[in-house]
């Protein structure tokens, strides 16, 4: 188990010998799962990566906080290739237009996949305040 270490971990899930899903150092995920802790320290690193990912957005600096939370939240659903493609959307942010930013919001697959979650961001980014 152990001597495995030396080859590096899997960074990807992967099926064992046994087709338990592992990863990093022989982790079984079907088996021991991971700790609140571990699924914290995920959620911390996941926020930096998307926060540094949103920098990139060439209206990210004027949006005020409300409306990063909604953006920073749909790149750390979507991710930001999928986010990009999102091309009304960002150019109505852009031209800080947010009732068309929200309209693109509600009229997308997005939306329909997570309705509650995006529901309330919908709201936040029509309205600027967070409720």
């Amino acid at each position: 188990m152990w001597a495995e270490a030396a080859s590096g971990p899997a960074l990807f899930p992967y099926h064992d010998t046994v087709g338990k899903l592992t990863i990093g150092y022989g982790r079984n995920l079907d088996d021991v799962g991971i700790s609140r802790v571990e699924a914290e320290m995920f959620l911390t690193a996941d926020i930096q990566t998307v926060l540094r990912e949103c920098m990139s957005l060439p209206y990210w600096e004027g949006l005020d906080p409300v409306r990063k939370i909604v953006v920073a939240d749909m790149v750390y659903n979507l991710g930001m290739p999928k986010f990009r493609q999102f091309v009304n959307f960002n150019e109505a942010m852009l031209n800080k237009d947010y009732n068309v930013a929200a309209f693109e919001m509600r009229d997308s697959k997005w939306y329909r996949q997570v309705t509650r979650r995006a529901s309330k961001l919908h709201t936040a980014m029509l309205i600027g305040i967070w409720e």
